[in-house]
């Protein structure tokens, strides 16, 4: 084999090798930035609407904690899901505007999105004694999460880096296997001569 095809594919073996240990290493980053919110005591919230831009915006990730209820206050955003009556099937992310206590003890809350000209339609009550509150959010990130809802986009995001890895791990396998199988290169040992016998001429 020639120097430069012995150059070649040691530069192919660097280059997927290298590729390999990107891909592990960004899998293992994503791995760690999902879970430590988690045991730092955050829920997470992708936002998917326009009602809280200027604040946040629509692709944003919403990092809440929760609070004892009666610890909510006019002004804070919390993530809750509307009364069935309003129409409104998934969970909103909005601020509260008015908190109204009743005579028997009852709190009932309102909420308005801040880019909305108009408070919410509906009061609710809270039935939780904890309520997942705003504390950070980061904006755009969620984009990636709103992509990977569509199967197709998984596919492509999670099977196609992951089969590659794979492919890259069997390749780096078999070469191994071959490279054990080559014999060993016979060795000759040499032996020392005995000194000439010295002879007169």
């Amino acid at each position: 084999m020639s120097n430069h095809h012995r150059r070649t594919r040691s530069a192919g073996r660097r280059l997927g090798s290298g590729l390999v240990n990107l891909l592990l290493l960004v899998a293992t980053l994503a791995g760690v930035a999902y879970l430590v919110p988690s045991v730092l005591g955050y829920e997470r919230y992708v936002i998917t609407g326009g009602s809280m831009s200027g604040t946040f915006e629509k692709g944003s990730i919403a990092f809440e904690k929760q609070v004892p209820v009666e610890d909510l206050a006019v002004g804070d955003v919390i993530t809750y899901q509307p009364p069935a009556d309003s129409g409104v099937s998934t969970l909103v992310t909005h601020r509260i505007v008015d908190i109204t206590h009743l005579k028997d003890g009852r709190v009932r809350y309102q909420t308005k999105g801040d880019a909305n000209p108009d408070r919410d339609p509906w009061r609710f009550e809270l039935e939780q004694t904890d309520q997942p509150v705003v504390q950070h959010t980061v904006p755009y990130a969620g984009w990636l999460f709103i992509k990977l809802a569509d199967p197709h986009v998984r596919i492509l995001a999670i099977g196609v880096p992951a089969g590659l890895v794979a492919l890259a791990s069997l390749v780096e396998l078999a070469r191994a296997v071959r490279t054990s199988r080559r014999p060993e290169p016979a060795v000759v040992e040499a032996l020392p001569l005995p000194e000439p016998e010295l002879a007169r001429a």
